[in-house]
């Protein structure tokens, strides 16, 4: 396995501008960094920071604290946890999160936003309780074209390369 990339937390300061809790400080002390659960997992789980609970139809952007420094030319990619999508058909908005390797350096510290709905046709209520694994991010590395000269930097996220 190629070792290409790390997590870490944002700062509190960063945390506590994207939470809409009351509680952020709080919130941020019990933050967990992704984990893959076994030695075969692709994905890494994101944990939810507090709990979180989603009425069919409902959705909640979820401020993880986490960041990814990722090496150049390769991705995280994030997705909706598969028994949660299975039961709850759990979706994210964007349908896969992108995080490419640039968005660390961003003024908002690469701080990677979930936003999930429940999109359950049986009325089903689904509860995350905090520290429940929510979503997985699965590394991938990627090519470009031998024609590709781009040089535009990002600074920010959903959109921000226009």
């Amino acid at each position: 396995m190629k070792r290409i990339a790390e997590f870490h937390k944002v700062s509190l300061e960063q945390f506590k501008a994207d939470c809409k809790e009351e509680n952020a400080g709080e919130i941020y002390g019990g933050i967990k960094l992704p984990t893959r659960a076994t030695k075969g997992s692709a994905g890494y789980d994101f944990f939810a920071p507090y709990d979180i609970e989603l009425k069919a139809g409902e959705t909640a952007k979820v401020p993880t604290g986490i960041r990814a420094e990722i090496n150049e030319g390769w991705v995280l990619s994030i997705y909706p946890r598969s028994g949660l999508g299975f039961k709850y058909r759990l979706q994210l908005d964007n349908t896969v999160g992108i995080i490419d390797s640039d968005y660390f350096f961003s003024d908002n510290e690469g701080h990677i936003m979930i936003k999930v709905t429940n999109c359950s046709t049986e009325g089903k209520t689904l509860f995350i309780p905090k520290g429940s694994g929510f979503a997985q991010g699965i590394f991938t590395e990627y090519g470009i074209t031998f024609s590709d000269n781009a040089e535009a930097e990002r600074n920010g996220g959903f959109g921000s390369t226009g």
